[in-house]
């Protein structure tokens, strides 16, 4: 059954908010990126088929989403880079916050994501995530 036009725009104009989301997240620290990109891959799969097209042809994004959907795995390069750049992105809030509320709450988040990100799988088949990398 083919979703009717009323039902595709909603997630349309949510999986490019996402998607704006997600790669904003890669250049702005405490802002993630991984589960924007997964939000916004499950509603472009309802939404917009170009865009869920182009986040699986994307070079960087697109090995995540594979493995992700295939095996709900996370490549080993991008959990060590996912919790490295949690530590950057903890000292910059620390830092800019007036209180210890923020930080302290950002430390059990972090903690939590890392956790999370650690102790998913890593994938079967060896996954090139960039040409750089």
């Amino acid at each position: 059954m083919k979703p009717t036009r009323n039902v595709r725009w909603p997630f349309a104009l949510l999986a490019y908010l996402f998607t704006g989301l997600a790669l904003a997240g890669i250049a702005l620290p405490g802002l993630p990126t991984v589960p924007f990109l997964l939000v916004a891959a499950w509603a472009a799969s309802r939404g917009s088929k170009r865009l869920r097209c182009w986040l699986e042809a994307h070079r960087h994004l697109g090995p995540l989403l594979y493995c992700w959907e295939q095996e709900r795995a996370i490549p080993r390069r991008a959990k060590q880079m996912t919790v490295l750049l949690l530590f950057p992105s903890w000292f910059w809030i620390a830092w800019v916050s007036s209180g210890t509320a923020v930080p302290v709450a950002m430390a059990v988040l972090f903690m939590t994501v890392a956790v999370y990100v650690v102790t998913r799988p890593s994938p079967t088949q060896p996954v090139r995530l960039s040409a750089g990398e």
